[in-house]
C-alpha cells in the first residue's frame, strides 16, 4: 500500500449512517420509523441512478424530497409541510458509524491527503460533516454538483483525481455500497468495500481490492497487513 498517497471516502451510508433518521421518522409517523428510512433510501438511490441515465440532474436534497414522497405515499401515510421540512433536516445531521472519527484520524496521521466524494450537493455534505464535528479531518469534500450526474458515472470519480492532483491508482476508494465500489474499481481506483452487514457484493463484473468489517480495519490495509 505504499503506492496509496490519498484516500476518497464515500458519505452515505460509509461514514454516516443515513438510518440514524429512522428514530425521527419514528417521531412522526409511530412504529413506521424502520420501514419508512429502508423505502426512502432505496428510492433516494434508484432516483438519483434514473436521472443520470434521463440526463435530467436536480440536486440530491431533491431527490431526498422526492423519494420521502414517495416513501410516504407508498405507505399510505400523510407527508405535511412540517413533517416534510423536519425530516429532510434531519438528512443534514446524520450520525456518524462508531468508529469513523478515530479511523480517520489514524489516516491523517498517516500523512494520507483525505476526501469526500459523494452524490450529495455541496450543502448537504458540509451540513452532514460540520454536525459531526469531522471537518479539520478533509482535503475536499467533493460533490457531484459540478458535473451533474451521480456516481457511478466516471464523471463523478474524476472529480477525486483532479482534486488530488495524482493518479488514479493512487488513490483509495471506501465505500459500504457495493454499486459505488463497483463504479469506482471499473473507473481505475483501489477499492475498500466497507461490509458492516455481512452483505453480498454485486455482480457486475468486478470485486473490491478489499472486503473491511468497518472502518477500522483500514488502519490494517494500510499497514499491509490487511
Amino acid at each position: 500500500m505504499n503506492h496509496i498517497k490519498a484516500i476518497a471516502f464515500d458519505l452515505y451510508g460509509t461514514l454516516f449512517d443515513v438510518h440514524s433518521v429512522v428514530d425521527q421518522c419514528d417521531e412522526a409517523y409511530p412504529g413506521r420509523g424502520r420501514e419508512i428510512s429502508i423505502i426512502w433510501r432505496q428510492k433516494q438511490l434508484e432516483y438519483t441512478w434514473l436521472r443520470s441515465l434521463m440526463d435530467r440532474y436536480v440536486t440530491f436534497e431533491q431527490a431526498t424530497e422526492d423519494a420521502l414522497r414517495y416513501a410516504t405515499r407508498h405507505l399510505k401515510l400523510d407527508l405535511n409541510d412540517r413533517i416534510r421540512t423536519a425530516l429532510c433536516n434531519a438528512y443534514l445531521k446524520l450520525q456518524p458509524f462508531p468508529e469513523v472519527p478515530h479511523a480517520l484520524s489514524q489516516c491523517r496521521q498517516r500523512g494520507l491527503k483525505l476526501a469526500i466524494l459523494s452524490n450529495g450537493s455541496p450543502h448537504s455534505i458540509a451540513s452532514v460533516v460540520d454536525s459531526a464535528g469531522l471537518r479539520d479531518c478533509f482535503d475536499h469534500l467533493l460533490s457531484v454538483d459540478p458535473v451533474r450526474i451521480y456516481k457511478p458515472h466516471d464523471r463523478a470519480y474524476d472529480l477525486a483525481e483532479t482534486a488530488f492532483g495524482v493518479a488514479r491508482g493512487s488513490i483509495l476508494f471506501v465505500s459500504s455500497n457495493g454499486w459505488d465500489a463497483t463504479g469506482a474499481r471499473y473507473f481505475g481506483f483501489p477499492t475498500a468495500w466497507i461490509n458492516r452487514g455481512d452483505n453480498t457484493f454485486e455482480e457486475m463484473g468486478q470485486k473490491p481490492d478489499w472486503t473491511l468489517r468497518g472502518l477500522d480495519d483500514l488502519s490494517a490495509v494500510l499497514d499491509n497487513r490487511g
